[in-house]
């Protein structure tokens, strides 16, 4: 067990998480650049990019690289400053160090060697996309970047399909298309935000269904990094046994053919009664197809 007491002494090395603006330089906090100018040393995601925010607030400060490809080398090195009694600053490009940036390795590591690690709050992406997308924030998960790959992608929508609490992902521009296609597949037509420059001048929150954000995105310019809020799933919650049995009587062209009875296209039948049989979809309509011809 470990009980950390943040202020109880000032004889020791501590990490403190340091929120940076998302957007707007004014973002950051009084107590954000207090911190920045009494630690140490500050550890940045890119040197070049904190220094920016560090001349335009006038502080000079020691800076340290600490990202995704150098952080076990220089993760080892900041312990042993901490080790000296050094007080440093983690902070990230925009936002709250650790979250989908490097840093809950450097974390872990600090408390488990009993350093204090102080939280120093601020601006985030997720939660300001979230308070203004109009859908609902009583509960929510945040997922971050999904799986490049489309198996890796594919498996992480299935896992989230039928949560019920309202979805944040953060998505790269030249992706952002290719993951509203991937999502309205796999979960159909949901309500949906795409924000993005978030407190900057340009700042734009586009609401809609998944087809209407696709289509906007075929319309305009994809620039900057996008946060996506998507409606939780909002259909009947059956035990998952009972939904099972329902279909084992059917064959596969009856299984297809009750879905389109209810309303989907073909497509979207064949999907779903994939997934009803955790099957390949291609097997689906190879097999609903091969009775077609054969009838």
């Amino acid at each position: 067990m470990n009980v950390q007491r943040s202020f109880a002494s000032e004889d020791t090395g501590v990490l403190y998480l340091v929120a940076t603006p998302i957007g707007n330089l004014d973002d950051i906090t009084v107590r954000c650049l207090e911190t920045l100018r009494s630690v140490d040393v500050i550890a940045c995601e890119d040197t070049r990019q904190t220094r920016k925010l560090l001349n335009h607030f006038q502080i000079e400060k020691r800076t340290v690289s600490y990202h995704e490809h150098n952080k076990e080398a220089s993760g080892s090195g900041l312990l042993q400053w901490l080790a000296e009694g050094k007080k440093i600053a983690l902070v990230s490009d925009a936002g709250l160090p650790a979250i989908s940036d490097p840093g809950a390795e450097l974390v872990r590591d600090a408390t488990e060697a009993g350093y204090p690690v102080i939280p120093v709050p601020g601006a985030n992406a997720a939660l300001t996309a979230l308070i203004a997308s109009g859908l609902p924030t009583e509960r929510f998960v945040f997922c971050g970047f999904m799986g490049r790959e489309n198996k890796e992608r594919r498996e992480e929508l299935e896992r989230l399909k039928r949560y019920q609490e309202t979805l944040i992902f953060y998505e790269a521009p030249h992706r952002i298309e290719k993951t509203l296609a991937a999502i309205r597949d796999a979960w159909g037509n949901r309500r949906a935000v795409l924000a993005r420059e978030l407190t900057k001048r340009y700042e734009e929150f586009v609401r809609g269904t998944l087809d209407e954000l696709i289509a906007w995105l075929q319309e305009g310019e994809t620039r900057g990094e996008f946060c996506l809020i998507v409606e939780g799933y909002t259909g009947p919650l059956e035990d998952e046994a009972d939904e099972a049995l329902w279909w084992t009587a059917l064959s596969v062209v009856e299984h297809v053919d009750h879905y389109c009875t209810q309303g989907m296209t073909k497509k979207e039948a064949i999907k779903q009664t994939a997934d009803d049989r955790d099957v390949a979809k291609r097997d689906i309509y190879n097999e609903y197809h091969r009775h077609a011809e054969e009838e």
